[in-house]
């Protein structure tokens, strides 16, 4: 990245690691000189909670918000019920309205960890009171999509796009390439979504989306519909998509997803999950996951053999507090260190039951460590019996 930002946002997140690519980064560079600037990320509702896949993009919006801008959380109310076909195999299950609004309630109780929604709150985990003009909105666009005249839309709105290109699209055409299926219902999630953005550019200004790197052809359309019906300057940025430096997919386990509301995943396996960190990804999640300096993430993540642990350590411990709070970021260090350092039993070890029909034919201490939640796979519970850090009545 030759370009120097003037602004403190790009400049942040270009030494941190976040920037994949964007429309204008000139354009918005000046206007975030100029700021406040309104941006938004959307989330479809599937789940009761976020992820560890989505972390990426909520930090994003924390150092929006840190830099004296206002964030949009936006709530797929309305496109849940249609489902995002980008890069999967097959159509999503669709959702009754009640489990929709359930998911979003279990999502705002996350994104209140990371963000400040009341003008002159203090944002979480910080001492930094956010201004009048800069705290966060959550919104649903169910409140302007289920509204939509079907007619009405397609003459003012789907007029602007053109089937050619959006059969070009990366995510479209890979899935029509290995000849799966592809709903009328799910080719109109793209027109939705670049809706989306001309909705909240009309009602709040908001003049850049971002998202994973996935989304960068929906980003595009909501730019290119805004630009022919109101010939308004607007942006998209996108990060990029996480792998860890093993090449699996970032926030998977082989237990399913890394969730981040603590009912689905307790503090102490959130906290484990990182401090499974491989060595070769440490300095980059400090960067990504922490507000630690960079300078201080850097030194971290160039320790080498048994001393990289401490960046684990303080890894796990700075992410876990963003999220789950101090108290709760101690509570599974403490338990951590009593379980691997002293071999007792600690105030929040998981435990594992096994019926007598799963040990008939054996089973190995890898798949032990895994299944109880102390490793976040196979690979790295034989990598922890490997260097000594597992032990069975403090015998290695």
């Amino acid at each position: 990245m030759t370009y120097q930002p003037k602004s403190d946002f790009l400049r942040t997140i270009i030494a941190r690691g976040f920037l994949a690519d964007c429309t204008d980064l000139q354009g918005l560079d000046d206007a975030l000189i100029e700021g406040p600037v309104t941006c938004y990320i959307g989330y479809d509702a599937t789940a009761k909670s976020l992820h560890v896949g989505h972390l990426l993009n909520v930090m994003l919006l924390r150092w929006w918000q840190k830099t004296g801008n206002r964030p949009i959380t936006l709530m797929g109310g309305g496109t849940t019920k249609v489902g995002d076909p980008s890069f999967r195999a097959d159509e999503r299950p669709l959702l009754t309205a009640e489990q929709i609004d359930a998911n979003i309630a279990g999502m705002q109780r996350v994104f209140d960890r990371y963000l400040a929604y009341g003008e002159g709150q203090t944002l979480p985990s910080s001492s930094e009171a956010i201004g009048p003009e800069t705290h966060a909105l959550m919104l649903n666009n169910a409140e302007w999509l289920d509204q939509l005249n079907y007619l009405e839309f397609l003459r003012d709105i789907g007029r602007h796009f053109s089937v050619n290109r959006m059969l070009s699209f990366e995510s479209v055409k890979s899935r029509l390439d290995r000849e799966q299926s592809l709903s009328f219902l799910e080719f109109n999630y793209m027109i939705l979504q670049a809706y989306d953005f001309l909705e909240l550019y009309r009602r709040e200004t908001c003049i850049l989306q971002m998202g994973g790197s996935d989304q960068w052809g929906n980003i595009v359309n909501g730019i290119d519909l805004t630009r022919r019906v109101v010939d308004a300057q607007i942006f998209g940025l996108t990060t990029p998509l996480l792998t860890t430096s093993d090449g699996r997919k970032m926030g998977k386990s082989q237990g399913g997803a890394i969730w981040l509301d603590a009912e689905m995943l307790s503090p102490y396996e959130f906290w484990q999950f990182w401090r499974n960190t491989t060595d070769a990804d440490v300095g980059r999640f400090l960067k990504l996951y922490t507000e630690l300096p960079v300078a201080e993430c850097d030194r971290l993540g160039a320790l080498e053999g048994a001393a990289i642990n401490e960046g684990k350590i303080i890894l796990a411990r700075e992410v876990t507090t963003l999220l789950h709070g101090a108290d709760a970021a101690a509570a599974a260090e403490a338990t951590a260190r009593e379980v691997f350092e002293h071999g007792g039993a600690g105030d929040d070890l998981p435990t594992l039951t096994l019926t007598a029909a799963e040990v008939a034919d054996g089973i190995s201490v890898a798949q032990l460590i895994t299944r109880s939640g102390l490793a976040g796979s196979g690979k790295e519970a034989k990598r922890l019996i490997a260097e000594g850090g597992a032990k069975v009545n403090d015998a290695p």
